[in-house]
C-alpha cells in the first residue's frame, strides 16, 4: 500500500481507485472490519510531563489525553475531556441492519493516514440511468476519523459503472446526503439512519436534475466558462486557461461512456469527476482521499452546482 492507504479490502468488481486485496462477496460488516485490518480500538491514554528538580518529577497534563491505537500503541492525536472516539466496531455495526435484510452489501473498507481516518463503503440496492445504458450505482460511505476536528460522517456516493467515476449528491444545503457527528456528541446510530432513510427524496432529486443534465447542450463559450469555473488558474499559470481546464477538454471525448451524452452538460460533469477519480493528484492513494475527504470532493459539488446552472440558462 501506499503513504496515504494503511489498509484495504473490497468485495466484487475492483473499485475505481484499484487499492486493496479482494474478499469473499458476502461477509459481514464484522468481518469487513477484520479483513480490511480495522479491528482495534482507539483508546484515550493520559498524559505526562517531567521536570527535573527534586530529582524528576512526573506531573500529569490536566483535561489533555492522547488517542492511542491498541494494536500497536499508535499515537493518533490529543484530545480534551469532551472528545470520546467511536470505536470501529461500533462504526462498522451501522451497516448490520441494511446488510442483513439485503439492502446493502459490504463492498470496500479501510484506513488512511496509519488508521487516523477508518471508512467503509456499502452498495445499495438502488441504481438508476440518465441517460439509457448509464447506469449509477449507489453507495453509503461512513468514515470515521480519530483525529481531532473531522467529524463522523455518512453520505451517499454514486459511482458511474461506465467509468467509476464517484460522483456527490450535494446540490443544496436541503438536498445534501451527508450527516455529521462530531465526536463531543452521542453516536446515535438511529438518528443517522433516519436522516440516511430521507435519501430516497434527494436521489429523486439527484436523478431528475441528471435526466436534465443530459437533455441540455453546451456550446463553446459556455463550455469554456464552466470549466475555467472549476478548474481556476493557479498563480503560476499565465495561459488564458488553466492546464486543467484544458485538459477537461480532451477528456470530453475521451472519457468512458462520452457516446452516450456526447455534447451535453451531464458529459461536462462527468469529465470532471472523471478527471479528480482517475488524473489529478500524485498517485491513485492521494487521489482516492481527495475525491472522497479533500479539495476534489468539493471540486464535484461545484461542478454539479455550475452545470445546473449553464443548463437552466441554456
Amino acid at each position: 500500500m501506499t503513504h496515504e492507504v494503511e489498509t484495504m479490502a473490497y468485495a466484487g468488481a475492483v473499485p475505481w481507485h484499484g487499492l486493496g486485496f479482494k474478499v469473499n462477496d458476502d461477509l459481514s460488516p464484522q468481518e469487513m472490519m477484520q479483513a480490511a485490518g480495522c479491528d482495534w480500538r482507539v483508546e484515550k491514554a493520559p498524559l505526562s510531563y517531567t521536570v527535573d528538580y527534586n530529582g524528576g518529577t512526573t506531573l500529569p497534563v490536566p483535561n489533555k489525553w492522547a488517542l492511542v491505537r491498541s494494536s500497536d500503541n499508535s499515537y493518533f492525536d490529543t484530545v480534551g475531556n469532551g472528545w470520546e472516539p467511536l470505536q470501529n466496531e461500533d462504526a462498522f455495526a451501522f451497516f448490520k441492519d441494511f446488510v442483513a435484510k439485503g439492502d446493502m452489501q459490504m463492498h470496500t473498507a479501510g484506513s488512511l493516514r496509519g488508521g487516523k481516518i477508518v471508512w467503509a463503503l456499502a452498495k445499495v440496492a438502488d441504481t438508476f440511468e440518465p441517460v439509457k445504458g448509464d447506469e449509477i450505482e449507489s453507495y453509503i460511505l461512513l468514515v470515521n476519523p480519530h483525529i481531532r476536528g473531522k467529524a463522523i460522517e455518512a453520505r451517499s456516493t454514486p459511482i458511474r459503472v461506465v467509468c467509476r467515476n464517484t460522483m456527490n449528491f450535494a446540490l443544496s444545503t436541503t438536498s445534501s446526503r451527508r450527516i455529521t457527528v462530531n465526536h463531543n456528541q452521542q453516536w446515535d446510530e438511529d438518528y443517522v439512519k433516519t436522516m440516511l432513510g430521507l435519501a430516497k427524496e434527494s436521489t429523486a432529486l439527484y436523478v431528475e436534475k441528471a435526466e436534465f443534465l443530459a437533455t441540455k447542450f453546451y456550446n463553446d463559450a459556455t463550455i469554456d466558462d464552466f470549466f475555467a469555473d472549476v478548474f481556476p488558474h493557479s498563480d503560476k499559470e499565465s495561459e488564458e486557461f488553466s492546464k486543467n481546464a484544458l485538459r477537461a477538454h480532451e477528456v470530453l471525448s475521451e472519457q468512458p461512456g462520452a457516446e452516450l451524452a456526447s455534447g451535453t452538460w451531464w458529459n461536462a460533469f462527468n469529465a470532471v469527476t472523471y478527471m479528480t477519480d482517475h488524473e489529478m493528484g500524485r498517485n491513485v492513494d492521494t487521489r482516492l482521499n481527495s475525491a472522497w475527504f479533500g479539495q476534489n470532493r468539493n471540486r464535484k459539488e461545484l461542478a454539479l452546482q455550475k452545470a445546473v446552472e449553464y443548463a437552466e440558462a441554456a
